[in-house]
Order: C-alpha cells, then sequence, then structure tokens
C-alpha cells in the first residue's frame, strides 16, 4: 500500500516537473516574441481625406495611382484635412505614383491654402480650415510609438474596405444621457474562436434596423450601403431624435462645410473662353480628346470667382456658347458641364468664331468681370475653312488675348488646300511663339496643359489685355507760339516724350499723334503713322519750333478732325492739350465738341495760360483734367499725376 502511494507521489511530481518546464519554456518564447515586436503600419486608400482620421500622428501606407486628379488636395506644404492623405504625399514629393509609407502629423488649421502644380498633382486654393496635416517620409520616429490600426471618425471607415481593423469614432458621452459604446468595425471572421475575442453590446430597440433599409442620413448626405461585414451598433439616448455618432458630429457640421468649394486661384485672376473645334472633320474620338483636355485644364486652372473664370464657344459651320463665364463657378461643375458637350458638325468657321466671341462672349451679361484680362484659346483641328486674319485683329483691338492651338496642322503637300496661309500668326497677339502651340498629334495635346495653363496666368505678358497703357490713341496738342521760345520747346517735347514712354506703344496698343499749333496747325504724325516706342520718340525730338500767335479753340477743332476722326472705334481718346498764354480765339465750344465726342482732354498750363480756359477746356471734373506749373522746367513733376488719374479713370470705367 505504502509503495503504491509512493509511485503516485512520484507520477505527481513528475507531472508537476514537466508543466513547469514547459511553462518556463513557453514563457521564453513569449519573451522573445514582446522583444522583437512588429511594426504593423495600416493600408489606406487613395481617397482617405485626413480630417477622417482621429489620430494626431500615425503612419500609413498608399497604394499606387494616388496622383490621380479625382483625388483633391488642398495647400502646399501644409495641407487642409480635407485633403486626400495620399494625393498630398505625391504633391509634396515624399511619395511618387507607386505608393509606399508615409508619417503624417495634424497641425492646426490655416487662414488660407494656395493650390499648386508639384510632382505631377494640381493641388487647390481654400480660403480657411479647421485643421491641417503635414506629410514626411515613412520613417517611424526613435521611443515612438504608432497606432497598428486608425481611429476613424465614421462607423464605416474607408480603410475597411482595405481589409483593415479600424475603430470607430465615439461622440464623447453628455451628461443625463444613456449613451452605449461604439463597437470595433471587424473584418470577416473565419472562426468561432476569433470572434468570441469581440463582446458586442446589443443595439437599443428603438434605432433597431435591417440590412435592407439604410440608415437614417443628416441633411447633406446620401444614404450609404450597410457594410454587411462590419458588426456595429447604434448609440442610444433618452432624446429619441439622437444622431447616430457614426456620422459626423454636429458640432463639425456646423463649422465645417462637407463639400468645401474654393474660390479659385487669386494668381490667375483671368475670364477664359475656350474656343473648340466641333466640325465634321474632328470626328468623336479626337473630340473626346479635346474635351477630356478642358476637363484636365479646368482642373488645374482651379476655376472660381476669386480666380479663373472659363466658358466654352464650340464652332462648326457656325458658333454658339456653350457655357459663359458666370455659368460655374468651381471645376467640378465645369467639368459636368463639359462632359456633356457633343460636336456640332459643319465646316471649320474659326474667323466666324473669333467675331462671335468679340461682339457676345466677353460682355457684362455673359460675366465679364471687367478687371480680370479676356483670354480666349481657340483650338483647330488641321486648318480653317475660312479667314481669321481681319476677326483677329478686331478681337486683339478689343483686349482680347488669342492663344492658337493647331492640332494636325497642314504638311506640305496639303498647304495648298489652306484657306490662308500663316493663319497662325495673323490670329495671335505676337508672334514670338508665347501665344501659339502646334501639336503634332492628339495623343500628344495632354503635353501642352502645364504650359497653357502657365501662359493664361501670366498677366504680365497677357499684352492684348486692356489696360490704362495699352488701350487708347492719345493726341498732344502742343503750343508752338512765340511766347514759349525754342529753349522752352524742346523742355515741352521732353515732357510730351516723358507721358509716352510711360505707355504700351503698337499698332494694337496705345497709339500717339501730335499736332502743333499758332495762329495755325499742323499735324506732327497722325496715329497710324509710328508704331512701337522708339519711333515714336524720335518722332517727337524731330519735331520743330513754329512760332506764331495762340489760336488753341482752333487748334482743339484741327485736332478732333486731323486725329481724333481716324481713332479706332474701341480706343479711348485722349487729347493732351499744353499752353503757355491766354487764347486770342474762344475755346468753349471747341472744348465742348470735345466732351461730346468722347475724347477725355486734359489741359497743361505753364507761366501765363489762364486758368479759367484750363478749366473750360478740360474733361470734367476739372480738378483731376487740369494742371498747371509756374514755369517749363518744372512740367516733368506733372507727369506721375496725369498717368495716375489717366489710369484710375480708365480702371472705374466698364472695360468693354
Amino acid at each position: 500500500m505504502g509503495i503504491v502511494v509512493l509511485t503516485m507521489k512520484a507520477s505527481v511530481i513528475e507531472m508537476f516537473l514537466i508543466f513547469l518546464v514547459t511553462g518556463i519554456h513557453s514563457n521564453k518564447e513569449i519573451t522573445k516574441k514582446i522583444k522583437r515586436p512588429k511594426i504593423t503600419v495600416p493600408q489606406i486608400n487613395c481617397d482617405v481625406k485626413a480630417g477622417k482620421i482621429i489620430n494626431p500622428e500615425f503612419m500609413a501606407k498608399c497604394p499606387a495611382g494616388c496622383q490621380d486628379p479625382k483625388y483633391h488636395v488642398y495647400g502646399t506644404d501644409v495641407y487642409a484635412s480635407y485633403s486626400s492623405v495620399c494625393g498630398a504625399a505625391v504633391h509634396s514629393g515624399v511619395l511618387d505614383n507607386s505608393g509606399g509609407k508615409i508619417l503624417v502629423r495634424k497641425v492646426a488649421g490655416q487662414p488660407g491654402y494656395k493650390g499648386s502644380y508639384s510632382n505631377g498633382v494640381q493641388s487647390l486654393s481654400l480660403p480657411r480650415w479647421r485643421e491641417s496635416f503635414i506629410v514626411s517620409e515613412g520613417k517611424p520616429k526613435k521611443g515612438v510609438t504608432y497606432p497598428s490600426a486608425l481611429t476613424y471618425s465614421s462607423s464605416k471607415s474607408p480603410a475597411a474596405k482595405a481589409g483593415e481593423t479600424t475603430k470607430a469614432y465615439q461622440k464623447p458621452s453628455v451628461p443625463g444621457t444613456a449613451t452605449r459604446p461604439v463597437t470595433l468595425t471587424q473584418t470577416p471572421m473565419t472562426t468561432a474562436a476569433k470572434a468570441s475575442h469581440t463582446t458586442l453590446p446589443k443595439a437599443s430597440p428603438s434605432v433597431a434596423f435591417t440590412t435592407s433599409s439604410p440608415r437614417p442620413q443628416p441633411t447633406g448626405h446620401e444614404p450609404r450601403e450597410l457594410d454587411l461585414w462590419s458588426a456595429t451598433t447604434y448609440t442610444s439616448s433618452q432624446n429619441s431624435s439622437s444622431a447616430n455618432p457614426g456620422f459626423v458630429p454636429k458640432e463639425e457640421l456646423s463649422t465645417q462645410p462637407l463639400e468645401p468649394v474654393s474660390q479659385g486661384d487669386p494668381s490667375c485672376r483671368v475670364d477664359l473662353s475656350f474656343v473648340i473645334d466641333g466640325s465634321s472633320s474632328i470626328g468623336k474620338r479626337r473630340f473626346r480628346i479635346q474635351k477630356q483636355f478642358l476637363v484636365d485644364i479646368a482642373q488645374a486652372l482651379d476655376i472660381g470667382p476669386a480666380g479663373p473664370l472659363m466658358g466654352v464657344v464650340q464652332y462648326g459651320d457656325n458658333p454658339a456658347t456653350q457655357f459663359n463665364l458666370k455659368t460655374h463657378m468651381n471645376s467640378r461643375d465645369v467639368k459636368a458641364a463639359i462632359e456633356k458637350m457633343t460636336p456640332r458638325g459643319g465646316l471649320s468657321n474659326v474667323g466666324r468664331a473669333l467675331s462671335f466671341v468679340t461682339k457676345n462672349f466677353f460682355s457684362k451679361a455673359s460675366g465679364n468681370r471687367g478687371g480680370a484680362p479676356n483670354v480666349a484659346v481657340v483650338m483647330v483641328d488641321g486648318w480653317p475653312t475660312d479667314k481669321v486674319e481681319e476677326a483677329s485683329r478686331l478681337a486683339r483691338e478689343s483686349g482680347i488675348n488669342i492663344f492658337l492651338i493647331t492640332i494636325e496642322g497642314a504638311v506640305e503637300k496639303e498647304k495648298q488646300y489652306v484657306t490662308e496661309p500663316n493663319f497662325a500668326s495673323k490670329a495671335v497677339c505676337r508672334t514670338s511663339g508665347f501665344y501659339s502651340l502646334n501639336v503634332q498629334s492628339w495623343f500628344s495635346l495632354h503635353k501642352t496643359l502645364q504650359p497653357l495653363v502657365k501662359r493664361v496666368c501670366d498677366s504680365n505678358r497677357l499684352a492684348c489685355s486692356k489696360t490704362c497703357f495699352n488701350s487708347a490713341d492719345i493726341g498732344f496738342v502742343i503750343d508752338g507760339s512765340s511766347s514759349v521760345g525754342t529753349s522752352n520747346f524742346r523742355t515741352l517735347l521732353q515732357f510730351v516724350a516723358n507721358v509716352s514712354k510711360e505707355f504700351e506703344i503698337s499698332d494694337t496698343d496705345t497709339r500717339i499723334g501730335a499736332v502743333q499749333y499758332t495762329y495755325e496747325q499742323r499735324l506732327e504724325f497722325g496715329f497710324d503713322q509710328y508704331s512701337s516706342k522708339p519711333d515714336i520718340l524720335n518722332a517727337i525730338k524731330r519735331v520743330g519750333y513754329w512760332s506764331g500767335g495762340t489760336s488753341t479753340g482752333a487748334a482743339i477743332n484741327y485736332a478732333l478732325e486731323q486725329l481724333f476722326k481716324k481713332s479706332k472705334p474701341n480706343k479711348r481718346k485722349l487729347m493732351v492739350l499744353i499752353t503757355d498764354g491766354r487764347s486770342y480765339d474762344d475755346v468753349r465750344i471747341p472744348a465742348m465738341a470735345a466732351h461730346q465726342k468722347g475724347v477725355i482732354t486734359y489741359a497743361i498750363g505753364v507761366a501765363w495760360a489762364a486758368q479759367d480756359e484750363l478749366e473750360v477746356i478740360a474733361t470734367h471734373p476739372a480738378r483731376d483734367h487740369s494742371f498747371f506749373v509756374d514755369e517749363f522746367d518744372n512740367l516733368y513733376k506733372s507727369v506721375p499725376r496725369i498717368i495716375q488719374n489717366i489710369c484710375t479713370e480708365f480702371n472705374s470705367q466698364p472695360r468693354n
């Protein structure tokens, strides 16, 4: 009996020792695993916005393809949290389009975000946003533990689609309410053992649902499909109208629009018309390429009321406006309108289209803002079937900057069929190459996108834009009477040259003419005689002193007939009269005739000039259009104020 007991005790001791050794071995294995933790980087999709992720700092892995413009990015370097996380990573240069790991850190909201083009991504501008983020290389910092699963502010997170286990946002409980916690969103469980690890609270009966009924949505949301793979419960409260915590909290909805609309890029404030080819020669396939090009342009420009506005005119036999400048105020709506367009068919009447744009498109009723340059980008498949030179000249003289994109132009053996040789150089504002782009194939059209965007936004080089410096016919009426004298007459001519130098001079910009008078009058040179600044300055220098009496009234009448009668209809007419004494004849009737004909008159008096006559000659209000200096040597002092008044008056008037 004693032997049996001892044997049993020995067996128990042996089992205990085996168990002890096995346990120690297991603990060593566990310790080894703890010492070598594996870093799990959550996978996110290209469309995930930073604002949907609650974590203040996290690592993430982006897939390939996030360079696509449909993933919107707002800002440069520091991005609004409404941006695509991965899109921002590509824009910043941290990733390329092949994807990879990134490190994201949330920072404070900014008063404004400026869009830019970088690394194949066009980011957009945004006035302000409540939260920002910065993207850097996906290298973990020493001593920092990053979450292996991201916490989202919505119960159905985008990352769940990628197979990640994520947490839903739980709205802080409010005193007096019975709030149930929001559960973890789980990926599909394959075994009962895995399912047993997550305990799900029961859903409140008052908000019970079936998979066939969508959840109630706040205003502005579309009903979402239920995630059949996720286990989700609702928050209940004593108030039957309490919101589902899986939605954006009420506080967020009150401070943040769901779809922020950019106000546009203020550094590119232009009124832009695309004049597109809808003729029969283009065909459906090339017309689709042309439409996609327009969509990409609209996206790159960042359309908005504070930036560029865009409309489209399509031509074939006859032109028609597809939509004007005030129809759509953001790139998204412009894109939708472009996608609906169909080709008109017929001939390729580009000249007729340009005439239509000049007369109809850039009007106030069509949304022309007045202070923004007018730009028309004309797209031509092959060559026009009508003449463009005259229509282009009239368009340029009305202040429209014409860019011409010729796709698959005539090769040498086809040039005999072209209606107007060198039509491209005749159409554009300048023949420097800045305004014309020649594309060898429709499949290469996309390569012109960035050069074109850069050019249409370069307001300093838009030579055909109407400004106070390039939109006038300026006629100088110069007193050559005996009282002036040879020396003072040279000083007077220097004053005329100083004023002229301030303007852009060409046959389509500002033009200069001059009349000298005593008892008689003579035309020194007309508006159409010289078309460059050096030629004008040399012509002024060559004017010879006449000497004689002072008949200012007759000189005004002469200038109206010999100078301003030949002024172009679209030009502002400015008369600058300089005299040193009282007129021998009456100035009131000639001055009134000038005002009635729309000639803006500046009267400059020197020494013995009569102040009352200067005020009669000058356009109302006289204080802005009449000037007096006590001697010829002080004439130069009045130049800045004269130029300033000319520009102030110009900028206060309607443009077209």
